[in-house]
């Protein structure tokens, strides 16, 4: 019987070569995009996966509130990890991670600027499941200056991985000797390290501050124990700890604090909900969104929904043709159980040939998939045991749903109306059709709308004005490594005609994040209800004009002119609405100064308010604009340059030649402000730009089936047309 179903399946299948075609092509791209929205979706869900622990892994992210000031970050104090294991059996491991971003490493006596250094404990390799190649991970990171490295690395350095006794020269005259060589992290990871510096190389000067947020901590917990009961530990050890030293420096506790509305807590994260359920500051890397994983996998839904449409509306318009082999069938004999069965094996077979033509769409379009999405997907995953069951699935669900109702149609005709030739038209009969051709193209038409919205959206973001001028700024990179002589360059480079204006900073508005927040006071009296807590920028006097900022009120720094500016600030208008002040003006706000405290007792130091900048952005547009406190500081992390016109390529040979001039050895690193600005919101374009392509797709599968259903329209007027010919008709006027 079987057999038979495929025999007459492939026959009819055959017969009816154009409405085959077409099924096959809409399923099939229906198909092959479903395909990569599902290989999309399964590396996003499969982030961090890798670690054999994963499931028992989480990380201490800070919640804190303090008077109407939110801080939410990927970081906690450096003793709360070591504590946890401490003093509660059920976690099991820590491990503390200080990340410092690029390094300078020396190779064949030249400076070289590599990335991804990180400070962690021993205990690294008893939490993470990262293989190690050459070295004991047990012993790895106990020593002074020890320092592993991953396989890339390894090679670019030494060209070989087998290089454990050997040394590394880094920045700072710091030599380190290699420990270990690792596999480098696998991509689906939130973090990838370079070099991993033991933690022991970092002074413990805050081994026992609790208020201090400089690392990210990870604790591994005993199997079976639940989140909550971790939390409820947690909780306890910042009531114990953090609030006898928030007493000791705000004379008040938590308690004391919460019934004001404030409060200090930290989250346990499962480390497999970090891609995509973190959206706190101080991450590692981007993260992905769960929102983008349901919207593509609803597009996927909606891509099906509507390749199985197609498939019905044909398959009911050519009902009129079927109608007799159907009533010939129930006189032979055949009930409707069998007449099901035969064209939901029609339904399937197609749904097979299309799923064939669909891998092969599928890898024909993964590289530009890829190009788009920013992933590293290959043809293997499509192949892979785990997805072999999706494929089948995939098959039958699509057969059955597209097949279904044509089915159950087809097979309800009466033998005897057949017969008498009274079943009406196919294509001018079904209600049910109509309504799908409408509800297929309003999936479409909300597809182009939201496209429409996400392209506005993508421009906004392009070009909104962010209240700096990110055009024509060149960013140096990692200032600091030259020394003293930075600031003479500063001079020399202003000398090159076309520079405009140039600051030293390490905290420039396109970094994204690593702004230090710091506790500031409205009184003297350092009182917990007066405590707000405000992001802190350190810069030269020569930052805002560089940058193109604007002032609303006061002035810029100018410490020639006004030597009092060394304790002077400038705040932003989310400060001074923080803060409550009508004039800002010459206000005072006060700093804890540990360095002048004594007998227990804090020191406040007064900050006197020089002018108030016009809001900017100096985070991502997706978080609100928080209040802002800029302060004179020998901060030379980077160094930008503002530039007008000319010859940009020769412009940067020019500062080339002085950097080189000055810090011998040292390389010349740099980007565009506009570059790093675009940089943030790349995640935003990618995810955008495939919104878009998927849409595209379902618009020209909503558009083939609505092609097959007016070529068989006009198939079934052929005599129609054929009389209107012979009557004068021109083809202009039929079409």
């Amino acid at each position: 019987m079987i057999k038979s179903y495929f025999k007459v399946a492939l026959r009819n299948l055959w017969k009816s070569k154009g409405f085959s075609a077409i099924n096959i092509i809409g399923l099939a791209a229906g198909l092959g995009v479903c395909l990569l929205i599902v290989l999309y979706v399964v590396d996003e869900l499969s982030y961090d996966k890798y670690n054999t622990k994963a499931d028992r892994i989480y990380r201490l992210d800070a919640d804190l509130y303090f008077n109407n000031t939110q801080f939410s970050a990927a970081a906690s104090p450096r003793p709360l990890a070591r504590t946890l294991v401490k003093d509660f059996p059920q976690f099991q491991q820590m491990v503390r991670i200080n990340a410092q971003g690029d390094v300078m490493v020396k190779k064949a006596g030249h400076w070289i600027q590599d990335h991804h250094l990180v400070y962690a404990d021993s205990t690294f390799f008893q939490v993470f499941t990262v293989q190690m190649i050459q070295g004991d991970p047990n012993t790895a990171l106990n020593e002074p200056n020890s320092l592993v490295i991953d396989e890339t690395t390894a090679k670019r350095y030494f060209g070989s991985t087998d290089v454990v006794g050997k040394r590394l020269d880094l920045e700072n005259n710091t030599t380190c000797k290699v420990t270990g060589v690792i596999r480098d992290i696998p991509r689906q990871s939130h973090f990838h390290f370079s070099f991993i510096r033991t933690l022991r190389d970092i002074p413990p000067r805050d081994d026992n501050d609790w208020l201090s947020n400089n690392y990210q901590s990870y604790v591994l917990a005993k199997p079976g124990v639940s989140q909550a009961s971790l939390q409820r530990d947690v909780d306890a050890t910042i009531n114990t700890y953090m609030s006898r030293q928030l007493q000791e420096v705000l004379h008040a506790s938590l308690q004391d604090l919460e019934k004001q509305g404030s409060h200090f807590r930290y989250r346990l994260r499962p480390l497999t909900d970090i891609h995509l359920h973190s959206d706190v500051s101080y991450g590692f890397e981007p993260n992905g969104n769960i929102n983008y994983v349901y919207v593509f996998s609803f597009i996927a839904i909606l891509i099906l929904v509507i390749a199985c449409v197609n498939f019905m509306n044909l398959s009911t318009a050519r009902s009129a043709n079927r109608a007799k082999e159907v009533g010939i069938r129930k006189v032979a004999g055949s009930t409707r159980g069998n007449l099901i069965a035969q064209f939901l094996t029609e339904s399937v077979l197609l749904s097979l040939f299309a799923l064939v033509l669909a891998l092969g769409f599928a890898l024909l379009l993964l590289p530009m998939f890829n190009n788009l999405s920013g992933k590293e997907l290959h043809a293997g995953m499509l192949f892979s045991g785990r997805f072999l069951p999706i494929l089948v699935l995939l098959v039958l669900l699509v057969g059955c749903l597209a097949g279904s109702y044509p089915a159950f149609y087809l097979s309800s005709f009466q033998p005897i109306q057949v017969l008498k030739g009274q079943i009406a038209s196919g294509f001018k009969s079904s209600w049910l059709r109509s309504t799908l051709v409408v509800g297929q193209f309003f999936i479409s038409i909300a597809l182009i709308i939201g496209t429409l919205v996400i392209y506005r959206q993508l421009n906004f973001i392009r070009s909104r004005e962010v209240g700096f001028n990110r055009n024509q700024v060149m960013i140096i990179h990692n200032a600091y490594t030259a020394g003293d002589p930075v600031k003479t360059f500063r001079k020399e480079v202003l000398k090159i005609a076309g520079v405009t204006d140039a600051t030293l900073s390490g905290d420039m508005p396109t970094n994204g994040s690593g702004y230090s927040q710091n506790g500031w006071f409205r009184d003297i009296s350092l009182s917990a209800k007066d405590v707000i807590v405000m992001t802190s920028l350190y810069v030269d006097e020569h930052y805002v004009p560089t940058l193109g900022m604007q002032m609303v009120k006061g002035r810029n720094f100018s410490i020639e002119e006004f030597p009092t500016d060394s304790l002077g600030i400038i705040i932003n208008e989310s400060a001074v609405q923080l803060l409550g002040f009508k004039d800002p003006l010459n206000q005072k706000v006060y700093r804890p100064d540990f360095n002048r405290s004594g007998n227990g007792q804090l020191v406040g130091q007064a900050f006197h308010v020089v002018g108030v900048v016009k809001d900017f952005n100096y985070s991502s547009m997706h978080e609100k604009v928080l209040p802002l406190v800029m302060s004179l500081s020998d901060n030379r992390g980077s160094m930008a340059l503002r530039f007008q016109g000319g010859n940009i390529p020769n412009l940067v040979q020019q500062v080339q030649a002085k950097w080189d001039a000055m810090a011998q050895g040292v390389p010349f690193s740099f980007t565009f402000m506009d570059n790093d600005f675009n940089k943030l919101y790349h995640a935003d374009q990618q995810t955008g730009q495939v919104f878009v392509t998927f849409a595209v797709f379902a618009i020209l599968i909503a558009c083939l089936g609505l092609f097959g259903l007016v070529t068989y329209a006009a198939e079934q007027r052929t005599k129609e047309i054929g009389i209107r010919k012979v009557l004068g008709a021109r083809v202009t006027s039929i079409v």
